[in-house]
């Protein structure tokens, strides 16, 4: 992978490592308790099977600094999406865990009409209005996860295109990735 950056519309800057190419780009946005380096295993994966990827640290992260709505996470998704198109992307596919998914889920609702052709949330904490969401979504949690009603309910408020997988045990988000589900998650 290379680091590379770019600017949010609210002036923060976003560090990313950038993997692979293809005009089919997947942007995996973290947890709170991982970086963007946590992706690094499926981010290889997918660069391998053709995607162009990109795993972004959040605005007080690693370098990535917040602009002048401050905390606000959900600027860095577009701002990622953006930074993709602009490398050829044609489709751009959102993959956000836990914080991330929320981000991820909130700058769905933000972003205009088809910027985020699929979502895939990991186990995110619930936003305001699921029925705004746009494009594919895919909805993923495991039965245990003290988030999975929360998660249920947002995916029965949510619009088509959507499908829910309820995956067994009680990891949470990226936390999936380490147990004996990995493969099937990351499929």
């Amino acid at each position: 992978f290379r680091e590379v950056s770019f600017d949010t519309s609210d002036g923060g800057v976003v560090f990313a490592n950038l993997y692979g190419a293809g005009e089919h780009a997947v942007v995996l946005a973290h947890g709170a308790v991982f970086d963007k380096e946590s992706w690094d295993a499926q981010a290889v994966r997918f660069a391998a099977g053709g995607l162009q990827v990109l795993a972004i640290d959040f605005r007080g992260y690693g370098k990535s600094t917040a602009g002048s709505r401050g905390s606000a996470l959900q600027l860095d998704v577009p701002a990622a999406v953006r930074y993709l198109r602009g490398m050829g992307a044609q489709r751009v596919s959102v993959v956000g865990a836990s914080m991330g998914g929320r981000a991820s889920a909130q700058a769905s609702v933000e972003s205009e009409a088809g910027e985020i052709d699929r979502l895939v949330l990991l186990a995110h904490p619930p936003i305001d209005h699921p029925e705004k969401l746009q494009g594919r979504k895919l909805f993923i949690v495991a039965e245990g996860d003290g988030l999975a009603e929360r998660v249920r309910d947002q995916y029965r408020r949510a619009p088509e295109p959507k499908r829910l997988v309820v995956l067994e045990g009680s990891a949470h988000a990226q936390h999936l990735f380490k147990t004996a589900q990995a493969d099937e998650l990351t499929r």
